[in-house]
Order: structure tokens, then C-alpha cells, then sequence
């Protein structure tokens, strides 16, 4: 079959296309016919060596798909083949037909298409675990999304106003803060050019964010948990700035707040129960419409390694998803 190929753990540049065996599955596994498989942040490190889980050579990254079951294992009974999935999978989905452990494999309702369940489940996931679990949204909260034009921000976004949130977007240019308006952001800061707390507590009559996202790190999450209410919630998601941020203590214990870390993958595997009810909710908001993954464009498997970059440098607002059935030179977008 074909698959991007990581040999060795190199740079991107090192990934290529070419052929793998088709994946057997185990007992417990299932294999699938990948029909989009999502682009993530994690994507470009595993092949560097650089994430927590370092599978062995050669592999195909890819974590986040959605396709038809081909083949299950011994076990296996929830899905059968032909059935349509979603699957966190954590490396090869870049790949015609992967491998997927069936406690993190799930049924895909007709009404939501592949192409929108391999842009939603990773990030949706991810920012309906931290709003909804670690900080319990209720409605009229005030919820503060740093990187909000990004992946997991921009389900944030949406996630927040389906729960009846007031939502501040906060993102690194015009274009990007036009996108946060278009998914129901009610204010816009431009942490670039604005003094991000000052801008929070402007645009809360002084009373800051009931809930912060943070997906960014660096000097950002000082600034915003300087802008948290009393009783705030502040989620730590990831350092899109590349920076892990050290946090005054002290700030917690004035301002009565929470500091929480929300690892979705790690929820997926110490309660997989759990993590299924929480996809369930959000594939049942995504086939009735209150929320809708953005996909910024799709490619062939030729056009991932491009794509993989693009994110790296943080060129990209929305989610970009593969396409490993597109023939060769039918990247799109």
C-alpha cells in the first residue's frame, strides 16, 4: 500500500512516499481504509523523535482518521467491516489502510463526513474534554482562547458558544481573528499588537476570563492568567509558541484559580469509557450542526509533507487534512 514513510527520525524533509505492507490487526485491532486522516502539531514531531510515543522503523505518522473498517481482530465486536470510523491511532494514518486499536475506534454517523471527522476528532476532543471535564462551562461564562484560529482553538470557539459562552479570541493577526468571528467569537484581541491582559480585563468591565484555553504557552500564559477571574479555570493545552512557561504559584493562590492539564490522549487510554462518551457528544453536535470542523485544504499523500511544514511554522488557521486515496499529483485544496 502507499504511505509517507518516515525511515529515520529526521527533519520532514526526510519523509517520502512509497510502499509499506498492509497492517494485519491483532486481537483488538481492526484495520481501515483511510479516507482523511488529520494533520496535527504532534505529526511533525513524532517523526522527528520529539513526542512521547516513538514507534518503531520505519512508520507512517498520522493519528487522527476516518474511513471504512476493512478487517477486524480477535475481539473485536462494537465495529465490522464496511462500517464507517473514526480512530485516534496515533501514527499511520498518512497511509491507504492503517492499523487502529479498537478501544480508541469509533462509529462515524452517516450524517458526518470523513473529511469533517478527521479535522474534528483530535481537536474537538481535545477542547470538549477541557471545557466541558477539567472546566465544567456552564453558560454565560466568560471563556478566554489563546491561538484561537489554530486547530483546537477554533473547536474551542465553537465548542464554548454551543454551550452559551461569551467567547474572547485571541490570535496573532486580522486575518486570523476574521476567521475566530466567522466560528462565533464575540471579541477579538490581537495578542501582536495589544497588551493581551489589559485587553482581557477591558473587554470584561475589569473582571477577567472565567475560563482560559491555552494552546500557546510562552510569555501568553502569564499575561492570561493575569486576566483569569476570581475562581477562574485555566486549561493548559499546549506551547504552540514553543516555549514552556513557568507560572508565579502565587498568582493561582490570589486570584482562588485552577490550573489544569488536559491530555487527551492520556484520557483515551486511563478511561476509555469516558473518552468514548465524550466523542460520542461531540460526533452528535457535528451531525446536527452545532458544531462544524473548518478544513482549510486537503492533499494527496504527495502534498503532506508541504502541509506538515506549513503547520510547523504556524501558517495555518483551521485544520488541514490527507487524503491518501487521491491518486498521485491530486492534491487539492
Amino acid at each position: 500500500m502507499r504511505a509517507l514513510i518516515c525511515q529515520a527520525y529526521a527533519p520532514l524533509d526526510a519523509l517520502k512516499v512509497g510502499e509499506l505492507p498492509e497492517p494485519v490487526p491483532a486481537a483488538g485491532e481492526l484495520s481501515i481504509r483511510v479516507e482523511a486522516a488529520g494533520i496535527n502539531f504532534y505529526d511533525t514531531l513524532i517523526v522527528q523523535g520529539k513526542y512521547q510515543v516513538k514507534p518503531a522503523l520505519p512508520f507512517s505518522p498520522g493519528g487522527e482518521v476516518a474511513g471504512t473498517v476493512v478487517a477486524v481482530g480477535e475481539g473485536v465486536s462494537h465495529v465490522r467491516p464496511g462500517d464507517r470510523v473514526c480512530a485516534f491511532t496515533s501514527y499511520g494514518g498518512y497511509a491507504e489502510v492503517c492499523r487502529a486499536r479498537a478501544a480508541q475506534t469509533w462509529p462515524l454517523p452517516d450524517a458526518v463526513d470523513f473529511r469533517a471527522a478527521a479535522a474534528g476528532l483530535v481537536t474537538y476532543g481535545t477542547a470538549w474534554f477541557g471545557l466541558h471535564d477539567r472546566a465544567r462551562i456552564r453558560a454565560g461564562d466568560t471563556v478566554l482562547v489563546l491561538g484561537a484560529a489554530g486547530g483546537v482553538g477554533l473547536a474551542a470557539v465553537q465548542i464554548a458558544k454551543a454551550a452559551g459562552a461569551r467567547v474572547i479570541a485571541a490570535a496573532g493577526s486580522a486575518e486570523r481573528l476574521a476567521l475566530c468571528r466567522a466560528h462565533g467569537a464575540d471579541v477579538l484581541i490581537d495578542y501582536t499588537t495589544t497588551d493581551l491582559k489589559d485587553a482581557v480585563k477591558a473587554a470584561t468591565g475589569g473582571n477577567g476570563a472565567d475560563i482560559v484555553v491555552d494552546v500557546v504557552g510562552g510569555p501568553y500564559t502569564e499575561a492570561a492568567l493575569r486576566a483569569t477571574a476570581w475562581r477562574g479555570r485555566v486549561l493548559v493545552i499546549g506551547f504552540a509558541a514553543g516555549e514552556i512557561p513557568r507560572i508565579p504559584a502565587n498568582l493561582l493562590l490570589l486570584k482562588g484559580c485552577e490550573l489544569s492539564g488536559v491530555f487527551w490522549d492520556e484520557l483515551m487510554r486511563r478511561e476509555p469509557a469516558e473518552a468514548a462518551r465524550q466523542v460520542a457528544d461531540v460526533l452528535a453536535h457535528c451531525a446536527d450542526g452545532r458544531l462544524q470542523p473548518p478544513v482549510t485544504a486537503a492533499c494527496g499523500l504527495e502534498g503532506a509533507v508541504d502541509a506538515m511544514r506549513s503547520l510547523a511554522a504556524r501558517k495555518v488557521a483551521g485544520k488541514l487534512i490527507v487524503l491518501p486515496q487521491a491518486g498521485q499529483g491530486d492534491d487539492r485544496s
